[in-house]
């Protein structure tokens, strides 16, 4: 059984960081691209950034220079590392993976960026 699961978020003051975290099982987890998005209050889910199975790496142009991916396969888990972090980026911050025409979401993590 597929199963992702993010942690690591919180309350955070506009400037500082979070290191978000998704741990998954069910699947070989070093043969898959994997994306984190977010929704904020009131608006559609969005694309944060993407790790292929072999380390390339993409960013939304929003995050990008603040926010960054990685993977550990050792450990089947997929990173964010945020810095600078602004009240915008204000979210439920989700992992997923693509797979049998499908994509397989966790439940996300609240991050709140607020003085």
């Amino acid at each position: 059984q597929v199963q992702l699961v993010e942690s690591g978020g919180g309350l955070v003051q506009p400037g500082g960081s979070l290191r978000l975290s998704c741990a998954t099982s069910g699947f070989t987890f070093g043969n898959y691209a994997m994306n984190w998005y977010r929704q904020a209050p009131g608006k559609e889910r969005e694309f944060v950034a993407v790790i292929s199975s072999v380390g390339t790496t993409d960013y939304a142009a929003s995050v990008k220079s603040r926010f960054t991916i990685s993977r550990d396969n050792a450990k089947n888990t997929v990173h964010l590392q945020m810095n600078s972090l602004r009240p915008e980026d204000t979210a439920v911050y989700y992992c997923n993976f693509y797979s049998n025409y499908k994509y397989h979401w966790g439940q996300g993590t609240q991050v709140t960026v607020s003085s």
